[in-house]
This record gives C-alpha cells, structure tokens and sequence, in this order.
C-alpha cells in the first residue's frame, strides 16, 4: 500500500494478494478496494480494475474459485523469497533475514535486539487461517 499510496503503481501480483487479502481475509466488499485503487492507481484502466477485483473476490463473470484464497506469507515467501520487495517499501523490515521477513510473529528468537514486535513493527491484525475459514463459510452460505 506504501507504494501504491506514494507512486501511483503496484505490480500485478501485489494487487491480487493485497485484494485477496482485503476481501477474503479482512471481509471488506471488493467494491471498496476496487474504487480505492481507481482512485490511486496511474495505470487505471476501468475493465482491467474492475475485473481484476471481482475476479479476486470470486463474483463477477470470470471470477476465481470461492475456495481460492491467497495465503500472503505463502505468496511472499514464493514471489519474494529474499524478501527484496519488502525492504524496499517497508523500512521496519529491512534489517530482517529471509525467514523472518515473511512473518517476524514466527520467528522472534530470531529477530535484532532492537526489534520489538509490536512496536517497531504491528502485530498481524487477523490470523489468515481464521479468517480463510471464516471467508469459506460465508461463501458456502451464499
């Protein structure tokens, strides 16, 4: 969000995982992430954003399996697996190893002295796993 928030741009896959995580994880409507981006994004293109965030929250014509929730430290771990991208936009992290950088929660004997959980860097506001089995029953609902 840092860099989308001061440079106008976000790569593809950041904005799918940070969609993913807006509407699935945090239960937020797409439609408010959808006019937000709108809002940001220099490269907006209507269809592109629109359908890119319906297709996130699994609604809309071609959209992806109600059960197909993107696991953000899985996604991190993946497509950034030294954590480079990371360092760049989130200055908090940048003194991290590679394992600890996806989810420092989990690793805290590793941490710097001077890092302190919860105060030089949040605590995660939700618990992926929760909230993934909160999203599958609100789906499985509807």
């Amino acid at each position: 969000m840092r860099e989308l928030n001061q440079t106008g741009f976000m790569p593809n896959r950041v904005r799918m995982i940070t969609a993913s995580f807006l509407v699935k994880d945090l239960l937020i409507d797409w439609r408010k992430g959808e006019k937000y981006f709108a809002e940001k994004l220099l490269d907006f293109e209507l269809a592109s954003n629109n359908g890119g965030w319906q297709w996130c929250a699994s609604t809309g014509c071609d959209a992806q399996p109600y059960f197909r929730i993107f696991n953000p430290i899985t996604q991190s771990q993946k497509f950034d697996p030294k954590g480079t991208y990371i360092k760049l936009w989130v200055k908090e992290l940048k003194n991290l190893n590679e394992k600890a950088i996806h989810f420092p929660k989990y690793y805290s004997k590793e941490l710097p002295k001077n890092f302190l959980l919860g105060k030089s860097y949040p605590f995660p506001i939700v618990d992926h796993q929760n909230q993934k089995q909160k999203a599958l029953k609100l789906f499985k609902k509807a």
